[in-house]
C-alpha cells in the first residue's frame, strides 16, 4: 500500500471518507477513484454496501495500491443510506480516526476537495463542508443557506458568494467533516430514517448543540441535483418539492420531514407542514399521490421509522 499520497497533517489529524452504496458498483467505483485522485488523500474510506446483487463488494475489494487504507463493510441487509452512513462512520471512528468526510457514492470530490477543507487551520468545533456543485448547470446541487449578517439566505451559484473563502452556513451534510468531537458530543446518526432525512436530522443536532458549519469555496463535490425542484413560501419558509419522484423516494421525504419536524418543532408546525406538502404533492403530482402521502405523513406523526413495509 502506497501513502505517499496521504496528507502532510496525517501525524496531527486522520481523516476518513465515507459512503454507503447498492447496487451501484460503477458509480462506487467512480467515488473511490476520485478520492484516490485527491491531492490530499484521507487515511481511511470506508464503503458500507447495502446488501448489493451486483459486483459492487468485488469491485471495489479487487483495487490495489491505493494511497489509504479501504474496508468495504458488507452488510447483511439493506439499511438505507442513513444506517450505511451510521456503520460507515461508527466502523471509521472505532479505527481511531479524527474526522470522517460524509460523501454519497455520486458525488465526485474534485482533486483539491480534502485538502481546501484542512487548509488555515482545523478546528474540530467547526463543522466544514464542501460545496456540492451540478457539473451541468455550474449550480449549487441544493440551494445553500448562508449567514448574510441579518439572517440566512439561499444562494443558487458560486458567482453569488463573489470573493469569499468561508461562510457561514447550516444544515449541511453531504461533503461535511464531522470531528470526533461533534460525534461524540451527538451521537450516531439516526439509522431508522433509512433515507431522505439524515442529511437534515444530524446537522440540526449540530446546530442545538452549539457547533457551527462552514462552507469551503475550494473545497467541490461534483455531484447531479434534482431535475424538477420546486420551491414554495410557507410560513415564511422555503419547501422544496421534486416532481415526479417514485414513491418510495416520496414517502422517506415526507415522512421523515413531518417526524423530525413535530421533534424540532412541534406538533403544531409539523402539522402544517405535513398539509402543505400534501397539498403541494397533490397539486404538482395529481390525486393519485393523495394515500401515499396520507400514509407517509401518518407514519412520521406517529413516528413508524425503518424501511418502508412496500420498498422495492
Amino acid at each position: 500500500m502506497d501513502f505517499g499520497k496521504s496528507m502532510e497533517a496525517s501525524s496531527k489529524i486522520r481523516v476518513a471518507a465515507v459512503f454507503a452504496t447498492m447496487n451501484r458498483s460503477h458509480v462506487a467505483h467512480a467515488c473511490v477513484r476520485a478520492l484516490i485522485e485527491q491531492a490530499c488523500a484521507p487515511d481511511l474510506v470506508v464503503v458500507a454496501d447495502n446488501d448489493s446483487s451486483d459486483d459492487t463488494v468485488h469491485l471495489l475489494n479487487d483495487l490495489t495500491d491505493l494511497p489509504f487504507e479501504l474496508v468495504v463493510l458488507s452488510l447483511p441487509e439493506n439499511v438505507g443510506n442513513a444506517g450505511g452512513v451510521d456503520a460507515a462512520m461508527e466502523c471509521a471512528f472505532q479505527r481511531g480516526i479524527d474526522a470522517v468526510w460524509i460523501l454519497d457514492d455520486d458525488s465526485f470530490p474534485t482533486a483539491g476537495a480534502l485538502r481546501a477543507l484542512l487548509v488555515d487551520g482545523y478546528d474540530p468545533h467547526v463543522v466544514r463542508h464542501s460545496m456540492q456543485i451540478d457539473p451541468a448547470t455550474e449550480r449549487y446541487t441544493w440551494p445553500l443557506q448562508i449567514d448574510s449578517g441579518d439572517g440566512f439566505r439561499l444562494v443558487h451559484a458560486p458567482a453569488e458568494l463573489g470573493e469569499l473563502r468561508f461562510v457561514k452556513t447550516r444544515i449541511m451534510w453531504t461533503g461535511a467533516l464531522v470531528s470526533r468531537h461533534v460525534y461524540d458530543a451527538i451521537g450516531r446518526v439516526q439509522a431508522d430514517l433509512f433515507i431522505r432525512g439524515e442529511d437534515e436530522e444530524y446537522p440540526l443536532r449540530m446546530e442545538n448543540c452549539g457547533f457551527s458549519q462552514e462552507g469551503v469555496v475550494d473545497s467541490v463535490l461534483e455531484h447531479v441535483g434534482p431535475q424538477n425542484l420546486l420551491k414554495v413560501r410557507f410560513l415564511g419558509k422555503n419547501l422544496f418539492y421534486e416532481a415526479g419522484l417514485s414513491d418510495w423516494k416520496l414517502y422517506y421525504k415526507v415522512r421523515n420531514m413531518v417526524w423530525l419536524q413535530q421533534r424540532a418543532r412541534g406538533k403544531l408546525r409539523a402539522a402544517m407542514m405535513a398539509l402543505a406538502y400534501g397539498f403541494i404533492g397533490v397539486k404538482v403530482d395529481g390525486w393519485q399521490r393523495l394515500p401515499l402521502l396520507c400514509e407517509a405523513i401518518c407514519d412520521g406523526w406517529s413516528g413508524r421509522l425503518g424501511k418502508w413495509e412496500r420498498h422495492p
